[in-house]
């Protein structure tokens, strides 16, 4: 722990500063369009070339940004592009979730360093924290010293009102009471020289869709996040809004057809806890469903049944976001194999075909970019958008 209490070099010491906005001006275009020569920053934000010069030698000084190949060719002097730097500086994550829980380390890029995973029957405040001071030590003590000098945050991505959830796992309702009591996201800034933020789990998968993946999706779509419960975003304008209580988006408690002519929300037919159930009543072992994601041997009919009741629930809520906010798409990823997760966007689109929009908008159906890493990845990319990102609306190619 030492190591991180006295290891924080500028990045760290200095939590309390943002990025001067002109400089997460430059950061955000360079993220979105690659590596970018100061003239053309300067034409497209509007800045004076002197600003741009200034901005972009203090980020290369700061080691935010590296210098590519000269392009000649052109008129007048070759123009040297900028490009942002992996190792500028590096971001931790932590997920908490109801069967797993998860610290990552990711560099500028958003690529993973290293990671640390605890599986657990559910989770509790004192033993997420335990494990995230442990994991967060680990992974430091393996950097070089002078990459530890440049972790400049860490992300929690957590389920909110995470006390509600002990009687839906089949808990006493004080199992997971600590959370009530305890404040993670301060206890664990109190340890280290760099800023923590907190942020609904599903949120911050869809912040990281938004950040990590497909740069061509729509503006306006509604986000999916298939997990142990299912959760959401809801993006309008390019970004991702989360409403005065934090509560934008909460597709879990939507109401959905049950299909016996009643309602229930969206978590009791399109989460994966629906199968884990439904095996553990057969009296199969469903623990490999949180160990792995990618080889599952799973009853087809099990299957069937749970991918036509989660399509039919997730059909529903996107046609009924899409009349409500004008959504253009219903993005649908998770904790699941790829041909799971193709299936289950088929079979969406299919239930989305019978529904009479006659009015309004068909949304289109995507599948997730990010994969199942994107609460992790979100709540890493949590303090990365913070300390450097700012939104910005430009064309999406130049003029």
């Amino acid at each position: 722990m030492e190591l991180i209490k006295t290891g924080a070099g500028k990045i760290g010491s200095d939590h309390s500063a943002m990025r001067n906005r002109n400089e997460r001006l430059v950061m955000s275009l360079i993220r979105r369009r690659g590596a970018l020569a100061k003239s053309e920053i300067a034409r497209l934000t509007g800045l004076s070339a002197q600003t741009v010069s200034v901005i972009m030698r203090a980020l290369e000084d700061e080691g935010f940004l590296l210098r590519c190949d000269p392009v000649r060719g052109k008129v007048g002097q070759p123009t040297v592009p900028m490009r942002l730097n992996p190792e500028g500086a590096y971001f931790l994550g932590l997920k908490v979730g109801r069967r797993r829980t998860e610290v990552i380390l990711i560099d500028m890029m958003g690529t993973p360093v290293s990671r640390r995973v605890a599986r657990h029957d559910y989770p509790t405040a004192a033993d997420t924290i335990a494990f995230a001071i442990d994991a967060i030590a680990r992974m430091v003590a393996e950097l070089p010293a002078s990459k530890r000098e440049r972790i400049a945050g860490l992300g929690i991505g957590a389920p909110f009102r995470m006390w509600d959830w002990g009687v839906a796992l089949g808990l006493e309702e004080s199992a997971m009471a600590d959370w009530r009591e305890r404040d993670i996201r301060a206890e664990l800034e109190a340890l280290y020289p760099f800023p923590v933020v907190l942020e609904n789990d599903a949120s911050a998968a869809c912040s990281a869709e938004l950040l990590l993946g497909d740069q061509t999706l729509p503006d306006d779509f509604l986000y999916a996040f298939v997990g142990f419960f299912v959760g959401g975003g809801l993006v309008m304008s390019g970004s991702l809004v989360t409403g005065p209580n934090n509560n934008a988006g909460a597709l879990a408690s939507m109401p959905v057809p049950d299909g016996h002519g009643g309602q229930c929300q969206l978590l009791d037919v399109a989460s994966l806890s629906v199968i884990e159930a439904a095996m553990t009543e057969r009296g199969l072992d469903a623990s490999f469903l949180w160990e792995r994601r990618d080889e599952w041997d799973l009853p087809e009919d099990i299957v069937d049944d749970w991918l036509a009741k989660a399509a039919r629930g997730l059909a529903t809520v996107a046609a009924s976001s899409a009349a409500l906010c004008d959504l253009d798409a219903i993005v649908i990823d998770g904790w699941m194999p790829d041909d799971l997760r193709a299936r289950l966007v088929a079979a969406t689109e299919a239930e989305l075909a019978k529904i009479n929009l006659s009015g309004a908008g068909v949304p289109i159906v995507r599948e997730g970019q990010v994969g199942p890493d994107a609460r992790a990845l979100g709540a890493a990319t949590l303090p990365l958008s913070l300390r450097f990102l700012t939104e910005i609306d430009l064309p999406d190619q130049a003029d």
